[in-house]
């Protein structure tokens, strides 16, 4: 499936009382190597995460791609192999990067995924912070704790998302989001819980991700 040049704004009700707005999205560019041109100077965020962890639909309920989805939502994890740029209100750049932990995929593929995420994070200066993904309903990987380390030494400012919170009853995501706290050694102010089924918490995520904009 081909990612479209330009999507259209799709407004919800609530966009009129939202802190911020998505006004315009574009697809800005891919980058295939580790080494390869960045699409622009535009500050950029990044979000990543486990293969299968909800990543795309989660960037598809934060810029309010509903109808015409600008990532591609796909039944098989591991499909999103480069990393991709989108422009948003024209201020920043979201960038998707590939998921990681997918057993199925082969291992030099694997390989290559991660030196080309590792290539990316530690020589983009424009880079503000990495929105990193977490299943709430799942234990976080070494994998996980591999990442929230490698921004650690990058001096990159992280923030942990835990998806398909609509998926637990209260008394489980109490205890889902506490471990998930002290297993990855994180302040609770570092964490926000969202889901893109419900939307719950995208405002929450989207202040969020303007004060990682505007710290410089």
């Amino acid at each position: 499936m081909g990612i479209p040049d330009s999507v259209p704004h799709d407004p919800r009700p609530d966009d009129d009382g939202a802190t911020v707005k998505i006004r315009t999205v574009e697809y800005a560019g891919t980058l295939a190597t580790p080494d390869g041109p960045m699409p622009g100077d535009l500050p950029q965020v990044a979000f990543s995460g486990r293969s299968n962890v909800g990543k795309s639909s989660l960037i598809n309920l934060v810029l309010r791609r509903h109808r015409s989805k600008i990532a591609h939502v796909s039944g098989q994890p591991g499909k999103t192999q480069a990393v991709n740029f989108y422009r948003v209100n024209d201020h920043f750049f979201l960038v998707d990067l590939p998921g990681f932990g997918y057993a199925k995929v082969p291992k030099k593929l694997r390989d290559q995924w991660k030196g080309l995420v590792e290539g990316y994070l530690s020589r983009s200066e424009g880079l503000r912070g990495v929105v990193h993904l977490v299943d709430c309903r799942r234990e976080p990987t070494p994998q996980d704790l591999e990442m929230l380390d490698y921004l650690a030494e990058l001096g990159i400012p992280t923030l942990v998302v835990l998806t398909k919170v609509d998926k637990l009853k209260s008394a489980q995501r109490e205890r889902a989001f506490r471990d998930a706290r002290e297993k990855l050694g994180i302040d609770a102010e570092q964490m926000v819980a969202v889901s893109s089924r419900t939307g719950e918490g995208r405002e929450t995520l989207l202040e969020a991700i303007t004060t990682l904009l505007e710290e410089e």
